[in-house]
Parts: C-alpha cells; sequence; structure tokens
C-alpha cells in the first residue's frame, strides 16, 4: 500500500475542482490547472467533504510501478492545488561583471559572457520579472516553474574559481583555491 496515495487531499475554499475521465481540472480565480492521470489510478471528487481521494484496484496492488503512480499521482495532486492557491516561486541569481537579464515580451534575454545574447522563451502561465541581478520565476504551474529555473541555470553554471554564472539565491557555491604561483 502506497502511504502517500492513502491520504485524501484537503481543497480549501474557493478552489474549483471537476473530474470527467481521466482528466482531472482544478482552478482558482484566473488559475486553472488540469492533469491527466494515469489509468491505473481513480480519482475521485467528495464535494461534501471537500476532499480528492486517489485510489488503485487492490488487484493491481501488487505491481511496484502501480503503486508508484499511485503516490505520484496525489503528488501531482496536492501541487495543483498549492499552486492555485498559493503558486510556485524560484528565484536565481546573475553574478559576473557584465552579466546581465532582461524581460522582453514573452522572452527572457541574457548576456552572460557569450559572444551573442541567449534568448529563452517564457512559456504559458510563468511570470518572470527581473531586480537587478536577481531574475524571479513564478507561476502556478510547478514544474513548469523548475524547469525554467532549471534551464536559465543550466546556461552558465556557477563555475567553482569566481562564483560567475547564474545560480540560486539559496545555493551555496564552495569556491576553490586556484594555482598558487612561486614557491
Amino acid at each position: 500500500m502506497s502511504r502517500l496515495g492513502k491520504k485524501p487531499v484537503a481543497v480549501p475554499a474557493g478552489v474549483n475542482v471537476s473530474v470527467s475521465g481521466r482528466t482531472l481540472t482544478v482552478s482558482s480565480g484566473k488559475q486553472t490547472l488540469k492533469l491527466e492521470h494515469r489509468p491505473e489510478v481513480k480519482v475521485a471528487w467528495k464535494s461534501d467533504d471537500r476532499t480528492i481521494s486517489v485510489s488503485v484496484d487492490p488487484v493491481e496492488a501488487e505491481d511496484a510501478s502501480v503503486l508508484a503512480f499511485w503516490g505520484t499521482t496525489r503528488s501531482h495532486i496536492q501541487n495543483m492545488i498549492v499552486g492555485v492557491t498559493q503558486g510556485y516561486e524560484k528565484n536565481l541569481e546573475v553574478v559576473g561583471v557584465g552579466y546581465t537579464a532582461a524581460v522582453s515580451g514573452r522572452n527572457l534575454d541574457l548576456k552572460l559572457g557569450f559572444a551573442n545574447p541567449i534568448r529563452v522563451q517564457i512559456p504559458e502561465g510563468v511570470e518572470v520579472a527581473i531586480e537587478k541581478q536577481f531574475i524571479k520565476i513564478r507561476g502556478a504551474d510547478k514544474q513548469k516553474v523548475g524547469q525554467l529555473a532549471a534551464e536559465v541555470r543550466a546556461l552558465r553554471k556557477p563555475e567553482p574559481y569566481n562564483g560567475k554564472g547564474v545560480k540560486y539565491t539559496t545555493e551555496v557555491i564552495k569556491k576553490k583555491q586556484g594555482k598558487a604561483f612561486g614557491a
């Protein structure tokens, strides 16, 4: 049995939930997220106590992959509820002389020491704000926010000698000692 999958997901007031077939829709205000879950997993919306329950067929529960889908589906639903109520945010810092970031339309323009600036397209439902050398990525979909932050960081990872590059604000860079000159 999946210990996480058994727990029902509590839905706060003001969040609308609808289940049609294998598609679950969660919305609050102007935020709407959809999830198409696996066929092995059953999702049920109980409107009387405002909970979403996730279950599997007891016959299929012997399979380890079905148990994994059970817990994963419940986690995705929980992330959707948190996303439409509070949202998710990742903060990045651009460190380096001449390294800059700017938003132009639905694109993020980065100058990271290469010959040409790098343009990253911002996905729908994700907002990017720039304050000096800090990049704030916000949105309701946890996967999109994390993916965009990871892609931006991967363009110029922080190097261990000077710490230049794009890093998460909570990330600590262990600096290495450079070559020692002279004897």
